[in-house]
């Protein structure tokens, strides 16, 4: 179903516009100095009133930055950030009044209290005014699909079970803009389908919701739009089929692979042909996948050149959000390889994407 967005005197639900967030850090014991890293900069973006807006990149990227700045949570160092209208550092107050936050994890329920006691406590908290608290309650446990549960202890709850009542947690105050940060994090695959469709949910309700995930079917399925984000800047924003448009050219091969490391990808990714090589562990083999110029017959080459290693099924397919997205981060990565490590990042580290 369409968004019907809120009624709102700004065009915008969420608008960036420079951000730039700076920490300084101490190191060292005997001889301690500080130095500075920059987390984001510059990032800007709007988002429309009603819209599912995705948020990706690795980590590292300035993700969880960007989101705290935008939630109250931090201040930027430089740059504005406004929700409906409202700065996030001149107008915290009425910009929290404004927004939720549901974060991935076990961390921010009370274990030993059932869901409903969960959600009357926070009702008081959020100001829920107590003569709607009966019926918004009941309407958020039956939306997330708890009701008949809520009465049970949240020690006893499935993490799935746990996410959907941080999502109705987030929910309790009618927010306008909703943050979900790595909603589905460690969730199973049926759980991760239901917590999906009650995010799709939303849209129907006109609430804004801007959603980070290292999932990218879950990004392709829920986004109106998504922002990749890699080095602490925007690195690409658009529609999942726009995304997708900067890798039709491509050809991809997915190569399942037992026992591969890195420095047996080193010569792969050396084959005349070869734009990227990417390796995903999984329960219990490894898929790489290798993007190739259209056109370019590199299936014999690449086997040749994974002599010695157990490869099983091999695939060849058109190029998906995934396949977008490690282009997008690993063009970033070329283009600022003498700056070093992003805000977070290990020097080396690689970015993990997450089938």
């Amino acid at each position: 179903m369409p968004a019907q967005p809120r009624p709102s005197g700004a065009e915008y639900a969420i608008e960036a516009e420079d951000l730039h967030r700076t920490y300084s850090l101490r190191t060292g014991w005997l001889r301690p100095r500080r130095t500075e890293v920059t987390a984001v900069r510059g990032i800007s973006f709007q988002v429309r009133p009603g819209e599912l807006f995705g948020l990706l990149g690795p980590n590292g990227a300035g993700k969880s930055t960007t989101i705290k700045m935008l939630n109250t949570l931090l201040l930027p160092t430089s740059g504005t950030a406004r929700i409906h209208g409202h700065d996030v550092a001149r107008d915290t107050s009425e910009v929290r009044r404004r927004i939720g936050y549901v974060f991935g994890g076990d961390r921010g329920l009370y274990e030993r209290l059932s869901a409903l006691d969960n959600l009357r406590y926070f009702a008081e908290l959020y100001g829920v005014e107590p003569r709607v608290q009966r019926a918004r309650i009941a309407e958020l446990l039956e939306r997330v699909s708890l009701n008949g549960r809520e009465n049970e202890r949240v020690e006893g709850y499935s993490r799935g079970m746990r996410q959907r009542l941080h999502i109705a947690r987030g929910l309790l105050h009618d927010p306008d803009v909703l943050f979900l940060d790595e909603p589905s994090i460690g969730v199973d695959p049926v759980a991760a389908r239901d917590l999906r469709e009650t995010v799709a949910d939303l849209r129907a309700t006109g609430t804004t919701v801007l959603l980070t995930t290292h999932y990218m079917a879950e990004a392709d399925e829920l986004c109106d739009r998504i922002a990749v984000i890699a080095k602490g800047t925007l690195q690409a924003i658009g529609t999942p089929e726009e995304l997708k448009s900067r890798v039709r050219t491509r050809d991809v091969l997915d190569i399942e692979v037992f026992g591969l490391d890195e420095a047996r990808l080193a010569p792969l990714r050396a084959l005349p042909g070869v734009l990227s090589a990417t390796l995903e562990e999984g329960a219990g083999r490894q898929t790489l996948t290798v993007q190739s110029a259209r056109g370019t017959d590199l299936h014999q080459r690449v086997l040749n050149a994974l002599s010695g290693v157990r490869v099983g099924r091999v695939v060849s397919r058109e190029p998906s959000l995934e396949d977008a997205y490690v282009a997008i981060v690993e063009e970033a990565g070329d283009r600022s390889a003498g700056d070093g490590p992003a805000a977070g990042e290990a020097p080396g580290a690689r970015t993990a994407v997450a089938a």
